[in-house]
């Protein structure tokens, strides 16, 4: 069998202020927009949106520190859903599974800058 992989890179601005969540069990699930820019063959730029969904610890950092507006580096894998809506149509969702997230803009709460955490310089993937 031939090796296949199922990995997204993006950098982007947030385009959404994160939403976190519990599952039924208490693990944390984070969800959030990404704007892309792409160049067309017109030379116009369009943008790309991405849905973004963080687990666990990841979710509970971006959903403290990411705000709408903010560049972010995310990548994971891209994940499928279809369903059956209540008009009796299929319905399909791609979302972005992001394992790793990387925050580029710093946010100053302490008036020097930088963040109020020992965990975090601003450019830490979580």
């Amino acid at each position: 069998m031939s090796r296949t992989i199922n990995r997204i890179e993006l950098l982007g601005r947030v385009g959404t202020d994160p939403e976190l969540r519990q599952t039924r069990s208490g693990t944390a699930v984070c969800r959030l927009r990404l704007a892309t820019d792409r160049r067309n063959s017109g030379g116009d730029t369009q943008t790309d949106w991405h849905n973004l969904v963080c687990w666990g610890k990841t979710a509970e950092a971006v959903a403290e520190y990411v705000r709408k507006g903010d560049r972010i580096y995310a990548s994971g894998r891209l994940g499928y859903d279809d369903w059956e809506g209540q008009d009796g149509q299929r319905r399909l969702s791609t979302e972005v599974h992001a394992n790793e997230v990387v925050f580029l803009d710093s946010r100053s709460s302490n008036g020097n800058g930088r963040r109020n955490d020992s965990d975090n310089d601003g450019d830490q993937p979580f």
